[in-house]
């Protein structure tokens, strides 16, 4: 077949072979496509934990590619070589398609492709890409950003996701559905659906509330406000507000809707709880609150997130 779009798999030291696994699955065996793995030592052994990749090009592939996927990799901390950045910067101003997968997005950063631009990755290193790239719109709990010419993704499920939505924009929403089906993943999940984090409430750096926090925990479904939480803590609302913010990075009630979330989301994963029954449960009382929530800080409704984990769970067993 002729006029394949072509795709550059670029392979960094320490390439996470999930990541790298995904973004070859899905491009190597669709005949409207021509994969090609290289990386800046050009053809060869890469070697990965427990076995290596073989490599079939250098950076020339990154030139005549129209669209390079940059894998997650492990070392993020390390300098890559400024022949790499430059085949970069090159094939995006010739217009090829920059896609990144997980710490991936660290290279196209490196590269200055970023700068004043909306990106993501996996919700641990968010924040390490904000201190170092600050001119990076880091966007931290988006599965995927599509920003045009260049994308970005968190972790390899997110990945996945994204390299279908290519699919859909080059091939059409029937061929992606197809692909999907074959890997036994959801058919579409919007990037920006918030990237499904261990919890959403921040981790306490202090200890003197904790007793009060465990005591909400504990009583996620009652109704109290910031006054009744001062008033049990025995502080003023001022002194409070202040402590509870330097032990959790939060305000008490931020805190809480994020407790209240981070259980809602244990009740739709591991039980068969209506829904009507997880929004009182929850603390958020009525079944809009709830859905009201899971837009507001998670991109899509109760019943989708519960769908989303059930396709998981069965996929597992496939």
């Amino acid at each position: 077949m002729t006029n394949r779009h072509r795709v550059a798999v670029l392979v960094l030291p320490g390439v996470l072979a999930l990541e790298f696994g995904a973004a070859t699955q899905i491009f190597s065996t669709d005949p409207r496509y021509e994969l090609t793995v290289c990386a800046g030592d050009g053809p060869g052994s890469v070697p990965v934990s427990g076995f290596a990749i073989t490599v079939a090009a250098g950076l020339e592939a990154v030139e005549d590619a129209d669209t390079v996927i940059v894998p997650g990799y492990d070392d993020i901390d390390r300098p890559l070589p400024p022949e790499l950045l430059a085949a970069l910067r090159a094939a995006h101003a010739r217009g090829a398609r920059l896609v990144s997968i997980c710490t991936g997005v660290f290279a196209l950063a490196a590269a200055g492709l970023l700068d004043g631009r909306p990106a993501t990755t996996h919700w641990r290193h968010a924040e390490q890409l904000r201190r170092r790239y600050p001119r990076v719109d880091v966007l931290p709990n988006q599965l995927y950003v599509d920003d045009g010419d260049i994308l970005t993704s968190a972790g390899v499920t997110a990945g996945i996701d994204l390299c279908l939505h290519l699919i859909r924009t080059d091939l059409g929403a029937a061929a992606a559905n197809t692909r999907a089906r074959d890997l036994v993943a959801p058919p579409r999940r919007p990037g920006g659906q918030a990237q499904f984090i261990e919890q959403f409430r921040p981790e306490a750096s202090g200890d003197e509330l904790a007793p009060l926090r465990e005591w909400m925990l504990d009583n996620l479904a009652a109704t109290f406000t910031v006054d009744d939480l001062a008033e049990r803590a025995h502080m003023s609302r001022r002194t409070f507000i202040r402590r509870f913010r330097e032990e959790t990075g939060t305000t008490p009630m931020a805190w809480l809707t994020d407790a209240r979330i981070d259980r809602a989301r244990e009740l739709l994963e591991a039980s068969a709880v209506p829904v009507e029954q997880v929004g009182r449960l929850s603390g958020f009382g009525a079944p809009a609150s709830l859905r009201a929530a899971f837009h507001r800080h998670l991109g899509t409704s109760p019943q989708e997130y519960r769908a989303v984990f059930r396709h998981m769970s069965e996929a597992t067993h496939t």
